[in-house]
């Protein structure tokens, strides 16, 4: 069975993905946290992204997929934002992946595929993003420049998705009538949910996808390409 590493994982994209995986594969998980008891097989490692450097010692001698996860919605307007919060939303969004990055590589297989998350708000410019847009933005510069430098033996790509209904999202999404509201505004008159994202990344780690390399995929529920309001 292939190795597969997800950066974050006790919640959220990385949870549903790791149940997509794991009985085909074995998933390894770095998180500050674990509390999941019905998946017996996964292999938790602590791990926080802002803090620590990840023991690679704990993992297999060879990885065929790294998923980072982690991220931030700071949506706040730009003359309430300070630099401190740019820098944050840069260290967990781009700079922490990149350490791991570092930390991993050595041990990706010929044919190995990296999957990491950007945002909507990168390619259709919205109010209030600016922080989270700024970080993401480096990070899909980073996947296609690593793409290309890694390319034909390692893939890289980015999933580029709209509002999604996880944890991280939950003062956004905290009542029928935001969820509603959020809804509307997307073509398909829904927000996303974690299985949409995670069923992509399973996707761009699965031999399926092996002539998919440097893209940024949107899984946006039409919203960065379609005006139907």
């Amino acid at each position: 069975m292939k190795n597969i590493l997800l950066i974050g994982g006790s919640h959220g994209i990385g949870l549903t993905l790791a149940r997509l995986l794991h009985e085909n594969h074995n998933v390894y998980i770095a998180s500050r946290t674990w509390e999941v008891t019905d998946l017996p097989n996964i292999k938790h490692i602590p791990f926080d992204a802002l803090t620590d450097a990840l023991d690679t010692s704990i993992l297999p001698e060879q990885l065929n997929g790294l998923v980072y996860c982690p991220g931030s919605i700071n949506l706040k307007p730009f003359k309430m934002l300070s630099v401190d919060t740019f820098k944050e939303d840069m260290q967990l969004n781009f700079f922490s992946l990149v350490n791991v990055v570092k930390d991993v590589l050595p041990k990706l297989a010929d044919g190995s595929s990296i999957v990491f998350f950007s945002t909507v708000a990168v390619q259709t410019g919205m109010p209030f993003h600016t922080s989270v847009a700024a970080a993401k933005g480096a990070i899909e510069g980073f996947t296609k420049s690593l793409a290309a430098e890694y390319a034909p033996r390692i893939r890289v790509n980015a999933i580029a998705p709209s509002l999604v209904d996880t944890p991280l999202a939950a003062r956004l999404l905290n009542n029928d009538k935001k969820k509603e509201m959020m809804a509307q505004r997307h073509p398909l008159k829904r927000v996303g949910e974690a299985t949409d994202m995670a069923k992509i990344a399973q996707f761009l780690l699965s031999p399926d996808s092996s002539w998919i390399t440097g893209q940024i995929i949107g899984v946006d529920g039409g919203l960065s390409t379609l005006n139907v309001n």
